[in-house]
């Protein structure tokens, strides 16, 4: 049986898909085959479709607005030549670095807590510009109190419950 806290994330997923363009990928079941008819019929359908980014940008962003397992997922296929076309490969690439960072003082709070002491305790530097940043964590550069540089790695904030979320479905 269906929790309806998955319900809502699915109806959420098809909402996403639908408001990137890319209704066919629900349309083509079953279930919706009256609909994708009527919409196919209408001309707005078709005036919108004109104007909506290519296909593998849309796939792109819609993984992006998904989060972090489909951002995954994309990485993975982007790599799978063999799988997909290769222009849809080149697009789902740019998800491998493309990933907006948080802000450095949540990366503090992050560690602070996750530590259970300041950072300057355990720290010489910390720099609060992400070296890297990508789907599930970014990368910090920092000095321990010997001298040695490190780079820390520091997960999303509230990561891993979206995660458990999309795994769970």
């Amino acid at each position: 049986m269906i929790r309806p806290t998955e319900a809502l994330r699915l109806l959420h997923i098809n909402w996403i898909l639908l408001r990137h363009g890319l209704d066919e990928v629900i349309l083509v079941t079953h279930l919706f085959r009256p609909l994708r008819f009527i919409l196919y019929l209408s001309p707005w359908y078709w005036w919108r479709r004109n104007r909506l980014p290519p296909y593998p940008v849309r796939i792109r962003l819609a993984l992006e607005d998904l989060g972090p397992i489909f951002v995954k997922f994309g990485q993975i296929l982007s790599a799978r030549r063999d799988l997909v076309p290769v222009e849809i490969a080149d697009e789902l690439a740019l998800l491998q670095d493309a990933v907006p960072p948080f802000s450095g003082e949540e990366a503090r709070r992050i560690i602070e807590k996750d530590w259970g002491r300041p950072i300057e305790e355990v720290l010489d530097a910390f720099d609060e510009t992400p070296l890297a940043s990508a789907s599930i964590a970014q990368v910090h550069t920092a000095r321990l109190k010997d001298g040695r540089e490190v780079v820390v790695k520091v997960l999303r904030p509230g990561i891993e419950k979206v995660i458990r979320r999309d795994v769970g479905l």
